[in-house]
């Protein structure tokens, strides 16, 4: 099968034996999930007389944000839902300037819909993967957490990057290279943070040596972005933030996973013996190593692969990623395609 995106692809009498791929901070967009939920009420409005798939997300949408305002009220936030689905939702830059954890929230929401929409629509998937702070999703979707824990844990998460100072930056190379840049940069405050494929990595440190570490990229034609981000993670000076981070997810009960969970930090599918607490606080301090994760959950031989978020930076990696394989499986990420078939 091409595992090239689509833009209408057509979908299988079966799409059994999924993986869901649930990405972190850095490729949320507000905006893809904004029309993603108009489009399925446009869709909805022009099919009334009778049910159709493309039902599946605005419900999902509406079941999973009451769940999460529950949460955010008791955390003395304004309700996400009627604002993110109302008929004037935030721009990307609203909602950042809103009250700490409203895009930690709104991405958790946004990622346990597109799950439960899937899940409804295909079945529910055969193994799930967390990158980075995805993995509070991830465990969410394998019913470790439930989804009122699973949001209580991504406001947790966001109190605490509040205190983590620096910032990170995407480079368009491989891991290899990131390395000889840093070297060559002198900055050894700097760290490899993420894995993405071979053509791209997140370095996270001081904001000044992010600066000089673009500038060298820049002199040697290596793309480099920083991200939108005010906050540091995946990096070894942010121990004593995850120590915090692990005591607060301490106090919510953890169940027994349903499926397997493949951890781009761990590298491995989480074991019933884990500290999950102490798992989830690794992503401030060790880095995420998305591949390895990508092709040991490409050993279950799914027939799919989702990105259970807004864009399609994972959806894009795992393309890249499993193109190596005999059979390579389709990628989609539903929400950053116009016609996916729900």
């Amino acid at each position: 099968m091409s595992t090239s995106p689509s833009r209408g692809p057509k979908r299988p009498a079966s799409w059994h034996g999924s993986v869901h791929l649930f990405p972190g901070q850095g490729d949320f967009s507000v905006g893809a999930l904004t029309r993603a939920a108009r489009a399925a009420r446009a869709a909805r409005a022009a099919h009334a007389a009778r049910a159709t798939r493309s039902d599946r997300l605005n419900p999902a949408l509406r079941e999973v944000f009451e769940q999460v305002d529950e949460v955010a009220v008791e955390r003395g936030m304004r309700p996400l839902g009627p604002w993110l689905l109302g008929r004037q939702p935030p721009t990307g830059a609203e909602l950042a300037q809103a009250a700490t954890g409203s895009s930690q929230l709104a991405l958790f929401g946004a990622s346990m819909a597109v799950h439960r929409a899937l899940s409804a629509s295909v079945g529910a998937p055969t193994a799930v993967v967390g990158v980075s702070f995805g993995e509070i999703a991830a465990l969410t979707a394998a019913g470790v957490l439930s989804v009122g824990d699973g949001a209580r844990a991504a406001h947790d998460l966001a109190v605490v990057l509040s205190s983590c100072p620096g910032g990170l930056t995407l480079l368009g190379c491989s891991e290899q290279s990131a390395r000889r840049l840093l070297d060559r940069t002198g900055a050894p405050d700097a760290v490899v943070a993420v894995v993405n494929d071979d053509r791209s990595v997140v370095i996270a440190g001081p904001v000044p040596a992010l600066a000089r570490i673009e500038k060298v990229a820049d002199d040697t034609n290596v793309a480099a972005v920083r991200l939108r981000l005010p906050f540091s993670s995946h990096h070894p000076a942010l121990a004593a933030q995850s120590e915090v981070f692990a005591s607060s997810v301490r106090a919510y009960a953890l169940a027994p996973a349903r499926v397997p969970v493949y951890s781009a930090v761990a590298g491995r599918r989480y074991r019933p013996d884990d500290d999950l607490p102490r798992r989830l606080a690794d992503c401030l301090v060790l880095p995420a190593v998305v591949p390895t994760a990508l092709r040991q959950a490409a050993a279950h031989r799914p027939e799919v692969f989702f990105e259970a978020g807004t864009g399609d930076a994972l959806a894009s990696s795992a393309r890249r990623v499993l193109s190596t394989s005999p059979a390579p499986p389709p990628v989609h990420a539903p929400l950053a395609e116009p016609d996916f078939p729900w």
